[in-house]
């Protein structure tokens, strides 16, 4: 199995917001959220919800769809890696 990606708040620190030299409350602002709420995502506490993909979206680049799928994969994978599903096979796959 490939190792998890990265959280989607990695990419946005790094990504958007350094080569910016925005501050977290400057980029907080910017995109219509708290402070608070910024920092949970960018230190992986919070993840990228449908109306901070639109933000972000805007803010940034990229699609909201490009957003959602960064946080979708990061789920997925962090389930495939962490879970151990007892799970029978009604049907081959």
């Amino acid at each position: 199995m490939s190792m998890t990606p990265p959280h989607p708040g990695e990419t946005v620190r790094k990504d958007c917001i350094e080569p910016l030299d925005l501050t977290i409350t400057e980029a907080a602002e910017g995109l219509g959220v708290s402070r608070k709420h910024l920092s949970a995502l960018l230190n992986g506490r919070a993840g990228i919800s449908p109306n901070m993909a639109i933000r972000l979206s805007k803010a940034f680049g990229g699609s909201p769809e490009s957003w959602l799928t960064q946080q979708m994969q990061y789920h997925l994978r962090q389930a495939e890696e962490e879970e151990a599903l007892d799970v029978k096979q009604f049907a081959s796959a």
